[in-house]
């Protein structure tokens, strides 16, 4: 047992290195996932910051990461035990966030590296690793590295706005999606397969951002092309992309509230 000093009065649970250790080999999958997001967030430092490795290298290895990751995160989820080769468990299985995430590194294993693909991922990275890193500073002790706490506490206070980003992101790389299968950035099927993982982020269950967003972005098209200073043309194209991208997404009945 450790020794406690009754004078301190201190009865809470032991802090430092040793509270640490013993953290950790009770959290072992939320330890690893917490180190996973790190290096999700480095890969993609890295990746717009090429010091110490090769930027391509480094994009792949941030989708990898991502990939773990979710997989990691639906093991979690979804124990073994409850794997059956059923409607059921399809249905379920693309239910959950950490599936399109994996489908969404799946996608883009196999295309020219670009920014904007890596900016959902690396949000979501570091939102989630700041949330447990104050986990792991408070295991160690209630003053350690204040400076992290500040900045984990900014992350946190903007927790929203990254989501409506990330969001926004997964939206506007769409179009990018599109126009890079025309240019040959990647395979024709590829805009395809997106628009399936871009309906599953709308019917998502615990993250209404990207709906959200969607309905935020309608209602800004529709007050432009009620301005009338805006050309007839503009505000046709305008009115038709706003009708498209609403025969587009997923019945109202299948999205869940």
């Amino acid at each position: 047992m450790a020794e406690t000093n009754p004078q301190a009065g201190d009865t809470g649970p032991p802090k430092g290195i040793p509270a640490l250790k013993a953290h950790v080999i009770a959290n072992k999958v939320d330890v690893a996932l917490w180190g996973i997001r790190l290096l999700t967030v480095l890969f993609t430092i890295g990746y717009v910051i090429p010091i110490f490795n090769n930027p391509m290298s480094a994009f792949f290895k941030a989708l990898l990461a991502n990939a773990a990751t979710s997989a990691l995160r639906l093991h979690q989820r979804i124990p073994a035990r409850e794997i059956a080769l059923s409607r059921e468990f399809i249905n379920r299985f693309f239910l959950e966030d950490s599936a399109h995430y994996l489908f969404y590194s799946l996608i883009f294993m196999n295309v020219a590296p670009n920014l904007l693909i890596l900016t959902p991922i690396f949000l979501f990275a570091l939102l989630h690793a700041a949330s447990y890193s104050l986990t792991i500073l408070d295991t160690l002790g209630q003053n350690s590295m204040w400076v992290a706490r500040l900045l984990i506490s900014l992350v946190e206070f903007q927790s929203r706005n990254i989501l409506r980003v990330a969001a926004l992101a997964e939206i506007v790389l769409f179009p990018l999606v599109v126009t890079m299968a025309l240019v040959g950035y990647c395979g024709l099927m590829t805009p395809f397969v997106y628009y399936y993982f871009v309906t599953w982020r709308y019917a998502s269950r615990r993250n209404p951002y990207t709906r959200n967003t969607f309905r935020e972005l309608r209602v800004l098209a529709e007050r432009a092309a009620e301005r009338p200073a805006l050309p007839a043309p503009l505000r046709s194209a305008l009115v038709a992309a706003v009708q498209l991208v609403c025969r587009m997404a997923p019945p109202v009945d299948q999205v869940q509230q």
